[in-house]
């Protein structure tokens, strides 16, 4: 299968187009660096020509009210795009919970994007992820100091990019679902919980501070962004795939 990664350079696509490559399909990254540029629409065709299926794993430059902008203008030049290249299946990996987050702003704007995809020419099927174990580290630094990292406690339900990957590519290479699946990690725990495990787990003794008020994931409430039923719930634990980077 002729399969294009839109975004097929960063960590969900360079892993997913090696992954596609490994089982035997034809996988093309697309990014700036391969001479696309998704806002302009830029090289798009040459990207799109001959694919089957497009997988799409951007994300906006900014979590702030711009980012709504930025998915308007790059599902609507892909959809475009993928229509005249008769691609048969567009595929777009979201957020799980997205919808129940509108005071995010980010989140809205992940939200119209899966609007504008249901609502476009072509078969589709979207991919809601839980929060990324890799992200963490960037998570604590927008409210840590030398001494102390402030965490809300914020539950959440985290997941390794490789068990993402697995979850994009089974969706990639099969059926569009025209609807959704979701896939979470085994493990909820609270925000707060895993910054301690991730510092302990590296040795690093500074302390984590509950504060309900710290941070972008302090605005959600309750288990919004907790799996539902009928998850794919993912095999690898927080804990196992600290102890394996380790």
């Amino acid at each position: 299968m002729k399969i294009t990664v839109v975004g097929g350079t960063g960590l969900i696509g360079s892993q997913l187009v090696s992954r596609l490559r490994e089982a035997g399909h034809t996988a093309r990254p697309a990014s700036p660096s391969t001479g696309v540029d998704l806002l302009t629409g830029q090289g798009l065709g040459e990207a799109l020509a001959g694919a089957e299926t497009v997988v799409n794993v951007t994300n906006s430059p900014t979590f702030d009210a711009a980012s709504p902008d930025f998915f308007r203008t790059t599902m609507g030049n892909l959809l475009t795009a993928g229509e005249q290249a008769g691609v048969r299946h567009q595929v777009v990996l979201s957020i799980v919970g997205v919808d129940r987050v509108p005071q995010l702003d980010y989140y809205r704007a992940k939200t119209l994007q899966e609007e504008l995809l249901r609502n476009g020419p072509t078969a589709y099927s979207v991919v809601r992820a839980t929060q990324f174990f890799e992200f963490m580290d960037a998570v604590m630094s927008w409210t840590s100091d030398e001494d102390t990292v402030r965490l809300p406690a914020t539950r959440l339900q985290p997941i390794a990019t490789a068990d993402v990957v697995a979850a994009l590519a089974d969706t990639a290479t099969g059926a569009p679902l025209n609807g959704t699946a979701d896939v979470a990690g085994p493990d909820v725990l609270p925000l707060d919980e895993l910054g301690r495990l991730t510092l302990a787990a590296r040795g690093d003794r500074r302390t984590v501070v509950t504060d309900d008020r710290a941070g972008m994931f302090a605005a959600v409430a309750g288990d919004a962004l907790i799996a539902g039923p009928g998850a794919h719930i993912a095999p690898t634990s927080y804990r196992e795939w600290l102890a394996q980077a380790r």
